[in-house]
């Protein structure tokens, strides 16, 4: 990965406010799921801890996207307790950046979590899901018909739909999204 001049993309990004306040979908999700979060004392612990290395983030999403919908407001709480500035970019607007954090070398998969320090060096990436979402949205596809069905199109909104509806309301998927970041931050 060549070496990324971090700063200068955090002074472009949006604040979380602002961020959801241009959203035209999933905001009503992305904020049941930031006002209904809860954290555990374990968790406190470490976000206390993380708040002592002074970090900034930098979060590549877009609306659009059923992950952002959980793991925006997710990491954005951890973010507000380890006292770690998120900036957000959107996508497909900042692809020269995106495209030094692709998912398995080739995929522009988001959210994606940039943890960087006051001089912008990149300490920790997380994103774009937890491995129990990944593993659930892969039994949801594998349940698909082959791409060239009929029924394909229709099949693959409904399991998208779904699965955003379950991502979105079940506080256990919200749970493994917060030990995922825990582990990459104390990693």
């Amino acid at each position: 990965m060549a070496t990324v001049a971090h700063n200068p993309w955090f002074e472009k990004g949006m604040t979380f406010e602002q961020y959801v306040e241009a959203m035209k979908v999933n905001r009503e999700e992305l904020t049941r799921v930031y006002e209904q979060l809860e954290f555990f004392a374990d968790d406190l612990a470490v976000w206390k801890e993380v708040a002592q290395r002074n970090w900034r983030g930098i979060v590549l999403t877009a609306d659009w996207c059923g992950d952002a919908t959980l793991n925006v407001p997710v990491v954005q709480k951890i973010a507000e307790q380890s006292q770690v500035e998120l900036r957000y970019l959107i996508r497909d607007e900042n692809l020269e950046l995106m495209d030094q954090y692709l998912t398995n070398g080739t995929s522009r998969a988001i959210p994606i979590f940039i943890f960087i320090d006051q001089e912008g060096e990149m300490k920790a990436v997380w994103g774009p899901r937890s491995p129990e979402v990944q593993e659930l949205i892969t039994s949801l596809r594998s349940q698909l018909p082959a791409a060239d069905a009929p029924d394909f199109e229709e099949k693959q909104k409904n399991v998208y739909r779904d699965f955003k509806q379950q991502i979105t309301t079940d506080p256990a998927i919200w749970r493994t999204v917060i030990e995922s970041v825990k582990a990459k931050l104390q990693g």
